[in-house]
């Protein structure tokens, strides 16, 4: 493996997640890229919109290169969580080629600035911020949800990892999650020695 620049070692540990977060919707029919899978209401396409939005903020607003998009959730009027839906007018393919224009437009921005330039989050108090930091901010952003996303997928079909064919996941035989369980209920103490 060679060496390369911080920077681009950066943008690449990036790149990976999103591109987990749209690997995530291949396949699946409409009702089962916007359905909500926990009580919260978490979504496949609901987490690429809310993406969207979050790398046009720091890394468009933030360093003073707007995003030709649709209106940030933080700005306006928009209803809680309005980024973590997907309304049925919009349709999957907008999202996804949003997402695909935010992050050619982040690219843009990280590929232009050094690691120690300095922007300003727009609102409140307008805290500054190196591109390191957002950087950063927007690996742990961006694999959380993909995290969220391997979770809400293999709910769905069974589908799991974070490549096709599930490569870096360890095969489970059928009893794993029987095995998983018993250990959860002898360790609590409710494991009276019947099948779990």
């Amino acid at each position: 493996m060679t060496a390369t620049e911080p920077k681009e070692d950066l943008r690449r540990c990036l790149q990976d997640a999103r591109e987990v977060m749209l690997w995530k919707l291949e396949g699946l029919p409409e009702y089962d890229v916007r359905r909500p899978l926990t009580p919260t209401g978490t979504n496949l396409l609901g987490l690429v919109k809310h993406l969207t939005g979050a790398e046009a903020l720091y890394f468009g607003a933030t360093f003073g290169r707007p995003f030709d998009g649709p209106a940030l959730w933080i700005a306006g009027d928009a209803e809680p969580d309005a980024d973590l839906w997907a309304r049925p007018e919009e349709p999957r393919a907008r999202i996804v080629a949003g997402y695909r224009r935010a992050w050619a437009h982040a690219d843009a921005t990280i590929e232009a600035l050094p690691l120690d330039a300095v922007g300003r989050l727009p609102g409140g108090p307008g805290v500054e911020l190196t591109l390191h930091r957002v950087l950063t901010h927007m690996i742990g952003e961006t694999h959380r949800h993909a995290g969220h996303a391997d979770i809400v997928r293999e709910l769905i079909d069974g589908t799991a990892g974070q490549r096709a064919g599930g490569a870096n996941v360890a095969p489970h035989d059928p009893g794993h999650v029987a095995r998983v369980e018993r250990a959860a209920k002898e360790a609590a103490g409710l494991y009276d020695g019947d099948a779990p």
